[in-house]
């Protein structure tokens, strides 16, 4: 079959028709990758824009931190478990913590929750140093614990002590920790609120308590908070949160107590509250004054040669075989207003031993002041 000049044109034509239009399809798939590819191996870092100076509050949050954080050391407990058959003993991991130096003789302040019931302690400090820790004491009623650490601390320097009775909300906070074992990591906030109260899984109510909203996390139990200035103004010791992780709520030991009571544990080994040296009962009390219709706590009786005898203050007295004279009702502690025996020595609790307090008291339908020094 003979195929004419024209078809074979035509065919040519219609063949490079096609492949023209088979390239095409091919370009407009492929340019996207082809324009892409060129901009990856054309592309070049930006120009860096100059950052300028921090911010002052950035500044102050920078300074803080590098100050406190050599301070503030890592907590590990072990607990000793005995296997049922064997009778063996293992030791193993209990839980973790924070803490801070004290002073230069190697005592270290955390929270009792910390190290209860723990076999070992072990302490980290900056420098990546462990040793194992003695527990010198503690006041669970305050949730605090003091640790011993047998090294010399005068290459470090424990963070300035500052106060808490002047706080106010709205002031920033800083907490430095250990949360879930990372270390040294800072948080901010500011105070939420002051005097909260917060029940342990003991039964113990720790008053008193600054809130705050800085990041406290698991871990985190035992290290500083810290105001502005970098003074050392709490111990971070609770959360509050139904899942265990912060949930924007959060509760610190204030300093006045820590700088109280930490103290009297090294002294001592344990925390002696201060006593005026009276007795009192509740419900006794309670009967003579709503039939007086006062508040405060009648005195039962004083101690011989206490400070509340030698301040002259008076107990119940009989008279006759049945008749009584109220002893002297007790209002106010200083500038603490004293309504029942747990109000009273909350009140006693905020003082040191040997220091001299007001006691405001009722006798005989007359408002009179005394100065008690608190043994």
């Amino acid at each position: 079959m003979t195929v004419s000049r024209d078809s074979l044109i035509l065919l040519r034509t219609i063949r490079i028709l096609l492949y023209a239009l088979i390239g095409l399809i091919i370009l407009v798939f492929l340019m996207p990758r082809i324009h892409s590819l060129w901009i990856t191996m054309s592309a070049e870092p930006r120009t860096v824009t100059a950052r300028g100076e921090l911010a002052a509050s950035e500044k102050n949050s920078i300074e803080i931190f590098q100050q406190a954080s050599p301070s503030v050391v890592f907590i590990t407990t072990l607990s000793d478990h005995i296997n049922f058959w064997t009778r063996d003993i293992t030791r193993i991991p209990r839980g973790t913590g924070s803490g801070f130096i004290w002073d230069n003789h190697g005592h270290i302040v955390t929270n009792y929750h910390v190290i209860k019931n723990a076999s070992e302690i072990n302490v980290r400090l900056d420098d990546q140093r462990t040793f194992k820790a003695l527990l010198v004491g503690a006041s669970p009623t305050h949730d605090i614990a003091v640790l011993r650490i047998p090294v010399s601390m005068k290459s470090y320097k424990a963070i300035p002590i500052g106060s808490s009775h002047d706080l106010k909300v709205g002031q920033s906070m800083y907490a430095i920790g250990n949360p879930f074992g990372l270390d040294h990591t800072l948080t901010t906030g500011v105070i939420s609120a002051l005097s909260r109260s917060l029940n342990t899984e003991d039964g113990i109510t720790i008053k008193d308590l600054i809130q705050t909203d800085a990041a406290i996390n698991p871990g985190n139990s035992g290290g500083p908070l810290l105001d502005s200035a970098g003074r050392l103004v709490g111990i971070n010791t609770a959360i509050y949160s139904p899942s265990g992780a912060y949930a924007g709520i959060g509760f610190a030991v204030p300093v006045d107590t820590v700088n109280r009571v930490v103290p009297q544990v090294i002294a001592h080994g344990k925390y002696q509250r201060p006593s005026i040296g009276i007795s009192v009962d509740d419900r006794i009390s309670a009967l003579i004054t709503e039939q007086m219709d006062v508040s405060g706590v009648m005195i039962l009786t004083v101690e011989r040669n206490s400070p509340a005898a030698i301040a002259g203050l008076r107990g119940t007295r009989r008279v006759g075989n049945t008749g009584l004279i109220p002893g002297d009702i007790i209002q106010h502690v200083g500038s603490h207003r004293v309504e029942d025996t747990e109000s009273l020595l909350d009140a006693l609790d905020q003082y040191a031993i040997g220091e001299h307090i007001n006691v405001h008291f009722l006798r005989d339908g007359k408002h009179l002041k005394t100065t008690v020094t608190l043994k």
